[in-house]
């Protein structure tokens, strides 16, 4: 995204022009952005080889996902629903990892129905379930175990999935005791060892740490996985500081952990190939003069974008227009859902505004839409797709009426 005389511009497409076209709040995406990141993915672990199965609830458009496909990527699901959208979208089934720490029976029997390349455990009595519903369709299922390695994320508390107070994954112990079980089991097939530590990290270190651990735990248990995946967790520069987790470095670090361990290696990316592909294009409604700030009344809330309700997270806010000219009070940026959490961000020397100016949150591709409701009785925004020169409609605004 780029000011081209004055103006911003996403992809070659002017932010009014979108804006009026398409009318807001509008979610848009860059497919080439998408395509550079995968490229990137690819390029950094080259040497490694992995199987990437994209985090489907980063973002579940299925123009998006088929897209993925295109590009070779498989799928991590956790949940039915998005086992579905994956199929659909074409992914195929033995390139799908099914996590999450409370599939029904009904969700696991749909996976075995459709012959995806692993279900990943999360705790004994999952195992159990696994295996008597293997037992009765007489078959044998190929599984994971996830192991909770007890590793700080260095990341928000709400996103961190890999501390033995998170509710994922089993503890060390345990995991021996699964293994041994899931081994002499007629209808389990254990080939994976999985272990996810949370989401937008951005230090390298925390994954030098849990592969240390991983390390030590695949001794511990004497037994050959065939795969092993490492989750995803791998964050985008949502401050535009140029902060970047140092992929070489977390590559070398895997490297060093293959000559050790002869398995192959799983990544579960969503953030990092969708998250800075998208905006969410709004226009200002009113500004509310305050005490010691103004607040800046946008047409896009909370239901739309959650993240900064949900965990305090800070999304980049751009204006359309660049003036130059700041504004002398703090500007806060709400929407109009009557609860205090519906606030984006909080800025203090920013351009004046105007009522009617457009404006651009960033970085909104991953939970984005993906976490957005309905609430208040809100329609959902339009999502649209920049594919070259050509503007893609991959989700119709929603219409009240729908929702009465």
């Amino acid at each position: 995204m780029i000011y081209k005389k004055n103006k911003l511009i996403f992809d070659n497409f002017d932010i009014r022009y979108l804006g009026k076209k398409f009318k807001t709040p509008i979610y848009c995406y860059s497919l080439k952005t998408i395509k550079n990141n995968i490229l990137n993915l690819k390029k950094n672990f080259k040497k490694i080889k992995p199987l990437f199965c994209y985090a489907v609830k980063a973002n579940a458009n299925l123009a998006i996902l088929k897209e993925l496909k295109n590009n070779d990527l498989g799928a991590d699901v956790v949940s039915q629903g998005e086992l579905m959208k994956a199929l659909k979208a074409g992914i195929n089934p033995k390139k799908i990892v099914f996590s999450g720490v409370g599939k029904t029976e009904g969700e696991i029997e749909y996976a075995i129905l459709k012959n995806i390349l692993l279900i990943n455990a999360e705790s004994k009595s999952e195992i159990l379930t696994i295996e008597k519903i293997a037992k009765s369709k007489k078959k044998k299922i190929d599984i994971g175990i996830r192991l909770n390695p007890n590793t700080d994320a260095q990341t928000l508390s709400q996103i961190s999935t890999g501390k033995k107070e998170n509710k994922f994954g089993v503890d060390e112990k345990t995991f021996i005791k699964l293994v041994n079980y899931a081994k002499n089991s007629k209808n389990l097939n254990l080939k994976c060892l999985s272990v996810h530590i949370g989401s937008q990290i951005l230090n390298y270190k925390p994954y030098k740490n849990m592969l240390s651990v991983v390390n030590r735990t695949i001794k511990k248990t004497n037994y050959k996985f065939e795969y092993v995946d490492l989750g995803g967790g791998i964050g985008i520069d949502y401050s535009h500081r140029n902060l970047k987790l140092n992929l070489k470095k977390y590559s070398l670090s895997i490297d060093k952990f293959l000559k050790k361990n002869n398995c192959k290696i799983i990544f579960e990316p969503g953030r990092s190939i969708v998250g800075d592909s998208g905006i969410l294009i709004t226009k200002v409604i009113y500004i509310k003069e305050g005490y010691k700030k103004d607040f800046i009344i946008l047409d896009a809330a909370m239901n739309d974008l959650m993240r900064p309700a949900l965990y305090g997270a800070e999304h980049k806010v751009m204006p359309y227009i660049k003036t130059g000219r700041l504004s002398k009070k703090t500007y806060e940026f709400v929407g109009p859902i009557c609860e205090s959490t519906d606030r984006f961000s909080t800025v203090k020397k920013f351009q004046k505004l105007n009522e009617k100016d457009f404006l651009v949150i960033c970085d909104v591709g991953a939970y984005g839409t993906s976490l957005a409701s309905n609430y208040n009785l809100r329609a959902k925004p339009i999502e649209i797709l920049i594919k070259g020169s050509k503007i893609q409609v991959i989700n119709k605004r929603q219409k009240i009426s729908e929702l009465i």
